[in-house]
């Protein structure tokens, strides 16, 4: 964990918040540079766009290599809010992102390490340093009040 992490995330929750008030799944993510700079950011964004992968983590991946000019973000991080999913966490290893920083467990759809660890399989051709349950609590507690108040 470095001191960008800290800052990055949150921004990430941040932009989670803002998602929840535009009746979103409140998740939020950015992409960090090797210097620690944010390059990219999103939050979800599926009610208001209609797009299944209206994900944050590919919201802030699309923002992430237009910004750099490459599909190709080795040497980056993914900061988000809530552990990856399956889909996510293929995009994540198709833009070659090295590590991913992630605030609360998701013990129904996680693709890095509850469900499933697809970001560290050995089988893959490239893999990505998981670095889990930063600022979770915070995490978890934008998102069961948005569910609270669905319910």
């Amino acid at each position: 964990m470095t001191a960008a992490d800290d800052s990055a995330m949150r921004r990430a929750l941040a932009l989670a918040e803002e998602a929840a008030a535009a009746s979103e799944i409140p998740v939020g993510a950015v992409v960090v540079d090797a210097e620690g700079r944010v390059i990219a950011e999103g939050r979800n964004t599926r009610e208001a766009t209609h797009d299944p992968t209206g994900h944050a983590e590919i919201e802030a991946l699309r923002g992430a290599a237009v910004s750099v000019g490459s599909w190709n973000l080795e040497g980056h991080t993914l900061v988000v809010t809530l552990e990856p999913c399956i889909m996510c966490a293929g995009a994540i290893l198709q833009a070659r992102i090295g590590r991913v920083v992630f605030g609360a467990w998701d013990d129904k759809a996680g693709a890095a390490g509850s469900m499933y660890d697809v970001l560290r399989d050995r089988r893959l051709p490239y893999r990505a340093e998981v670095i889990g349950g930063v600022d979770a609590d915070a995490s978890t507690a934008l998102l069961r009040a948005f569910f609270e108040q669905r319910r």
